[in-house]
């Protein structure tokens, strides 16, 4: 029998994900299992040159996997008198005003380690999370638009809709998050969702009444979340056309036009920058997702960079928010396009073990060595290459019947399998989102339900420092935080730095090069070796200066984002870069910023041992 070190493996194979050009939705395969196709008739397969058994790619619960593996047992269907006129005495939404911009509260934000959990099904719908509001769906009762065209009357969809945005997830789930660690979450929205004037020429146009109460509640969402500490990622899940054909993209058609017709990518590009010129200015928005999996097509990446242009081009805030790009599945190629870029661009991707073949015959065991091992490996790798702007910002600990089959102990091995991806995840890239928060039937759902999983496959709480110690650390005074700007501080009054030899290892002091000099070198050339002096001198104290910045800052640093909701640096390489361009070459001599950089390091990892041990 031969065994196979994934390990190994992995740099052969760089963690490829090329050969899939999309998530599959729940119920379908990307190895085509026609079986597994019934629930969802539009979604598609590409043919897998290879595909590594750790590699597998959706959103379906295990429990809903092996009841298409026994034939599917769809919800039994509702009698003509439960789809007649919905009403629904929507309260007033209240206009939404965000606390004035604070530049340090911002960066924080958008800097830090993210532990974050999807908001799915809330406003971008799942039949399979959300079945409820499908009964009275449309045609086949499986994206978003199937539920604004059902119901009898789009009067009627809007209350349902508007019910479910009012109650799927409230003010005390924001609570919840916060008071066990969670900081950030993930909020999938459709061009939809922005209301009526966005929706003209699109699929959305006929039922458009329906949302027209539907984006003063995604602010209100982005509000709740900041009350509670919360940063929160605006991620299009839905574009203009679709981006991948598949239900979760609003759509039941099957259809992905946005990259083929010029005028759903203008659309998306508009909507794309409507959303930086709104947010932008908002302190606990993280950034802008461009677009969610999308099916992997030839001009993706022209895409991809004239929206970022488009964005960056209009208005200065905007300029610097971070912005989020899927890799569609293909992890290497858009490593390559994201550290190609200086500007603050963060690598998405995401990570699933339920449908492949090979992955049905793995244990949840060996689906774990591949997580500890090649998967590992392969997102250290492509996070060293670019600034570690890289995140898992979907996963789950879903695992087939199957592969819990194999184990005496199933729960023991799911919740080893569960902590070992959130590890990787975490020390690998700059944060991670589990998807997804909470679903309908949660309760008996922990692979895929995070309200459920917590302290059964998921540990209790999720801080990044012990509360009670973090909150005494927050009494302590942080000296000139207010200067943490774009994002760097002075060292003005900081006396943080402990005094470091700069020894000159190998060279003599500048009293025995001047002595050497009157011995051996003729006199028209010693005032050009005196000149060379002076500037090794000078470049010495350029490089001690610039140190003793980056290790003052970097302990300012860790000091400021412990305070902030016991937060740690996440996007260390984009923060350090921007860090130097901030301060200029004045305060960062050119040719000392690998100087800056390393005390930086230095003097982040002083704040944060500071931070765990404070008492």
């Amino acid at each position: 029998m031969v065994h196979l070190n994934f390990s190994k493996l992995s740099a052969l194979f760089a963690y490829d994900l090329k050969s899939v050009a999309y998530k599959p939705a729940p119920g379908s395969s990307p190895q085509g299992a026609a079986s597994l196709q019934s629930q969802t008739p539009m979604a598609r397969t590409t043919e897998a040159q290879f595909t590594p058994s750790f590699l597998t790619f959706g959103k379906a619960s295990a429990t809903a996997l092996q009841q298409r593996q026994e034939g599917d047992k769809q919800p039994k269907s509702m009698d003509a008198d439960s789809c007649g006129e919905q009403t629904y005495d929507s309260p007033p939404v209240l206009s939404q005003d965000f606390p004035p911009y604070d530049q340090t509260t911002a960066n924080v934000y958008r800097y830090r380690q993210q532990q974050s959990v999807n908001l799915g099904s809330w406003f971008v719908h799942e039949n399979w999370m959300t079945p409820s509001v499908f009964k009275c769906a449309s045609g086949p009762k499986i994206a978003e638009i199937d539920i604004a065209r059902g119901w009898g009357s789009t009067k009627s969809a809007r209350a349902v809709l508007e019910r479910h945005w009012d109650t799927f997830i409230q003010s005390s789930d924001f609570e919840y998050l916060a008071s066990i660690g969670i900081n950030t979450v993930r909020l999938p929205i459709g061009y939809w969702n922005l209301g009526p004037d966005y929706m003209q020429g699109t699929d959305f146009e006929p039922v458009a009444d329906v949302y027209a109460n539907c984006w003063p509640r995604v602010l209100r969402a982005i509000n709740q979340a900041g009350e509670h500490g919360l940063g929160v990622l605006v991620d299009l899940h839905g574009a203009v056309g679709s981006q991948n054909g598949q239900p979760h993209s609003g759509i039941s058609d099957g259809q992905i036009n946005l990259f083929n017709v010029s005028s759903n990518m203008e659309k998306t590009v508009s909507i794309l920058t409507f959303l930086a010129d709104k947010l932008s200015v908002v302190n606990n928005v993280v950034g802008i997702q461009l677009l969610n999996e999308p099916r992997y097509d030839s001009g993706l990446e022209d895409f991809y960079s004239r929206a970022i242009d488009a964005i960056r081009e209009s208005s200065q805030p905007a300029s610097k928010l971070p912005l989020y790009l899927h890799d569609a599945f293909d992890l290497a190629r858009f490593s390559k396009y994201v550290s190609s870029r200086q500007d603050f661009i963060v690598q998405d991707h995401h990570s699933y073990f339920v449908f492949s073949e090979t992955n049905v015959q793995e244990s949840g065991s060996q689906l774990t060595v591949d997580v500890d091992g090649a998967i590992a490996s392969s997102l250290l790798d492509v996070a060293a290459k670019q600034r570690r702007n890289l995140v898992v910002n979907e996963w789950s600990c879903a695992l087939t019947p199957s592969s819990l089959a194999k184990e005496k102990n199933a729960h023991d091995i799911q919740k080893k399998f569960c902590e070992e991806q959130m590890k990787v995840y975490r020390n690998a890239t700059a944060g991670w989102a589990f998807w997804s928060y909470k679903k309908e039937e949660c309760d008996s759902d922990p692979g895929w339900c995070f309200k459920a999983a917590v302290g059964k496959t998921l540990p209790e709480s999720f801080f990044s420092y012990s509360k009670l110690k973090s909150i005494a650390f927050q009494n302590d005074e942080i000296t000139n935080t207010s200067e943490l700007l774009i994002p760097t501080v002075s060292t003005d009054n900081l006396n943080l730095f402990q005094q470091v030899e700069f020894s000159l290892r190998g060279r003599t002091t500048k009293k025995d090069r001047k002595q050497l000099a009157d011995r051996q070198i003729p006199h028209r050339f010693r005032a050009i070796h005196l000149q060379r002096d002076t500037d090794n001198v000078q470049s010495d104290e350029a490089l001690k200066n610039s140190s003793s910045k980056g290790y003052s800052d970097g302990l300012t640093t860790a000091k400021v984002f412990a305070a902030y909701n016991m937060s740690m640096l996440g996007f260390t390489g984009q923060f350090i870069q921007d860090a130097i361009r901030a301060a200029g070459p004045t305060l960062v001599a050119q040719g000392t910023e690998d100087g800056y950089s390393s005390a930086f390091m230095q003097g982040l990892r002083s704040g944060q041992r500071a931070a765990m041990e404070h008492k």
